[in-house]
């Protein structure tokens, strides 16, 4: 396997790694949240929705960074090919 190819399938399992990640963490809030809107609606009092907001505020910005292209690719690949190019610039220097 030539170097390219190396990079393609580390980057592309990376990514997937991401968006697996991501949806894991949406399958647990759905479901711990379910539990908490149940133990809410046993109480008889509407606290559920705090947790859920806030956590789903979580979610939502995991999301924007795993799922969001910028510039080609993910927020993290955008960063990470700014942060090469200032180091390259700094050698050359």
């Amino acid at each position: 396997m030539n170097p390219l190819d190396h990079d393609l399938e580390r980057t592309a399992r990376r990514r997937v790694a991401a968006r697996l990640g991501w949806t894991l963490h949406a399958l647990v809030f759905l479901a711990v949240n379910a539990g908490l809107a149940w133990l809410s609606w046993r109480s008889g009092r509407d606290w559920a929705v705090f947790p859920a907001m806030g956590w789903g505020l979580g979610l939502l910005v995991h999301g924007l960074v795993v799922w969001v292209k910028l510039g080609g690719g993910g927020l993290h690949e955008r960063w990470l090919a700014q942060e090469r190019e200032r180091l390259q610039q700094q050698r050359r220097a």
